[in-house]
């Protein structure tokens, strides 16, 4: 019965470009709902590492709707800021999302550590972790990252979060600046879900 293909699921997450994501790395022939169909707020997040929260919210929401829920917990770390933000990545963007005061955030971070920092490779990396969660309470998780440095400055309109000013290595342009699916095809996201893939 465990190994089962999983036919439809709940993708646990409020994050509109976070759900657009993860929907194209599932298989065309799965059945998606999102929190949204179920009129969902997300639950609180006080897990200290990426794993942790995102067990938190698959489990919520599996219980919730008593459905098998894929979470994400997502994040971006900046070596010279001790690899803030971190799980405090969405956290930095306030209440409304707002990831252009995110990112200013982080360019004044940066400052106040280096002021010459633009002239410097600082390195980044996206960390993604995803847990599916079983109604009956089996639970399955990985993790997945891409190595990076920081753009000087935001380029590009594509992605969502700290894209534009993620350049990955081996990459000349942003996360922003690349065609969604590219991006999909090397990012901590699609690495993580490459290690759950046969329950699908």
């Amino acid at each position: 019965m465990l190994n089962k293909k999983i036919k439809e699921i709940l993708i646990g997450t409020n994050n509109v470009g976070k759900l657009k994501e993860i929907k194209d790395l599932l298989p065309k022939s799965t059945r998606i709902f999102s929190t949204k169909d179920f009129k969902l707020n997300s639950p609180k997040e006080n897990g200290s590492t990426y794993l942790k929260n995102s067990l938190i919210k698959a489990k919520f929401f599996s219980k919730k709707t008593k459905m098998i829920c894929l979470a994400d917990d997502s994040g971006f770390e900046i070596d010279i800021l001790n690899r803030k933000p971190g799980i405090f990545s969405a956290r930095w963007a306030g209440a409304n999302n707002n990831f252009n005061k995110a990112i200013s955030k982080v360019f004044k971070e940066l400052y106040r550590k280096d002021k010459n920092w633009k002239l410097k490779k600082i390195k980044a990396r996206f960390i993604c972790a995803l847990t599916i969660y079983w109604p009956h309470g089996k639970k399955i998780n990985s993790l997945g990252k891409i190595e990076g440095v920081i753009s000087d400055k935001k380029k590009g309109k594509n992605g969502f979060g700290y894209d534009p000013i993620f350049i990955p290595t081996k990459s000349r342009i942003t996360f922003g600046q690349m065609k969604p699916s590219k991006k999909y095809k090397i990012d901590h996201r699609f690495k993580a879900f490459k290690k759950i893939k046969r329950f699908f």
